[in-house]
């Protein structure tokens, strides 16, 4: 075997290790999101299960609002999110027996569901929109500053 073919064997284990490990990792957190919790659902569960409960409380306006809010999340990632975030918003929206999804409980919803890192973005769009966020900075605050843990905010207000 020549030097250059064994290099090259060599780089395509590390690459084929590397990928294979970050793919491992992805398919493991959605593997942890679907073992159920201490009430038999697990988070994908309730997620699906608020949007499927309030899917017909969606109007256009309010589509499209959530649209634009995940509009900067990587084409790959967008479906995950707009799936967190519309399964947030259906349980606020159940907890308040909402007969339609407002722009009030989409914002709240948005905050909920996301790391601060990402509040930037809705701030920014909020000004574009003119739409104070003092209503909402008690919920910036309570916002978790990631979610390893996945204790939503809405758990520590209790």
């Amino acid at each position: 075997m020549s030097t250059e073919f064994s290099i090259f064997i060599i780089l395509w284990t590390f690459l084929l290790i590397g990928l294979l490990t970050i793919g491992g990792y992805f398919m493991f957190r959605k593997f942890l999101k679907k073992l159920p919790k201490q009430d038999g659902r697990s988070d994908m569960d309730w997620e699906e299960y608020y949007i499927k409960e309030t899917k017909n409380r969606w109007n256009p306006e309010q589509k499209k609002l959530l649209e634009e809010l995940v509009a900067p999340v990587p084409e790959l990632f967008r479906d995950v999110a707009r799936q967190k975030i519309a399964g947030k918003v259906g349980e606020l929206a159940l907890k308040n027996n909402e007969k339609n999804i407002s722009m009030d409980t989409i914002i709240k919803g948005y905050i909920l569901a996301t790391p601060k890192r990402d509040h930037k973005f809705l701030k920014k769009k909020l000004k574009e929109k003119q739409i104070s966020i003092t209503p909402y900075e008690s919920y910036f605050e309570a916002s978790p500053d990631d979610y390893r843990n996945k204790k939503y905010a809405t758990n520590r207000n209790k």
